[in-house]
């Protein structure tokens, strides 16, 4: 049995998936919506500083730069276009103005979108988030399958 957020659950007990994403996006740890998740820019905590949710079995891997490249770049792609459609912009200001805005915009979603992913692993109990069965791995000890 395990408690999250004054709830008691067990390993079979479906975790709410919408709350968790929301706290991710929060930078929050999934279970508590409290504690930070991270340590440093992209750095996930081993462990929830508030609740002790243990979050070592994540992993996020490249999905979190798949969905900010997808989100950015439809963002860009339609600025680009309505920016020619509705003004004379010189070239040069577009040369200028794009990559900067793009860097800026992956730069602050790529925490929120992270902990999100994070906290969607934690939802549906994926990479060892809910059960401390390691009879997946080669090794049994939690490495990485083959």
């Amino acid at each position: 049995m395990a408690s999250h957020g004054g709830l008691t659950l067990d390993e079979d007990t479906p975790r709410p998936w919408w709350p968790a994403i929301s706290n991710g996006l929060r930078c929050r740890c999934p279970a508590c919506g409290e504690g930070r998740i991270f340590s440093g820019f992209l750095k996930v905590v081993p462990a929830c500083p508030h609740c002790d949710e243990d979050l070592s079995a994540q992993r996020s891997d490249d999905l979190p730069p798949y969905i900010v490249i997808t989100i950015v770049g439809h963002i860009i792609g339609a600025g680009i276009l309505a920016a020619e459609a509705i003004s004379e912009l010189p070239l040069w200001m577009h040369a200028v103005a794009w990559p900067l805005l793009t860097i800026a915009l992956c730069l602050a979603m790529m925490q929120p979108v992270k902990g999100a992913v994070v906290a969607h692993q934690w939802a549906l109990r994926m990479h060892g988030f809910g059960s401390h069965d390691h009879s997946d791995t080669i090794d049994g000890t939690g490495g990485t399958k083959l």
